[in-house]
């Protein structure tokens, strides 16, 4: 897979319900979905590839957004020396690695790797 560095590629979004969600999102948007266990959901077929997370937190704003680098631990360092605040340390998933982190303001965002 050949994908650019610090790019958006792939946004998250919390849900109650993922059975809902993803009928929801067929019947309207026409999107595909593939079941990652019974918490998680991915999506295409919607002009960014992204994911469902299951939630049983009252969603205020349920959307992750994912970057992607290939050197997670230089990136990792690069934003915490530039006032990002580490949230979740790598981590392993089907698909690769990434880490959660907090920008200056206090917006959270992932970013994840193939390597």
């Amino acid at each position: 897979m050949d994908i650019k560095n610090n790019i958006i590629s792939y946004v998250e979004f919390n849900a109650n319900d993922l059975e809902k969600i993803k009928t929801f999102y067929h019947k309207c948007f026409g999107w595909n979905f593939t079941d990652f266990g019974p918490t998680y959901v991915a999506f295409n077929e919607s002009g960014l590839d992204g994911g469902f997370e299951k939630t049983e937190d009252t969603i205020v704003n349920g959307a992750l957004v994912v970057l992607y680098h290939k050197d997670l631990v230089a990136i990792k360092d690069t934003i915490i020396k530039t006032g990002g605040k580490l949230k979740n340390d790598i981590f392993s998933f089907p698909g690769g690695r990434r880490f959660h982190i907090t920008d200056p303001t206090g917006n959270e965002l992932a970013v994840w790797s193939d390597k």
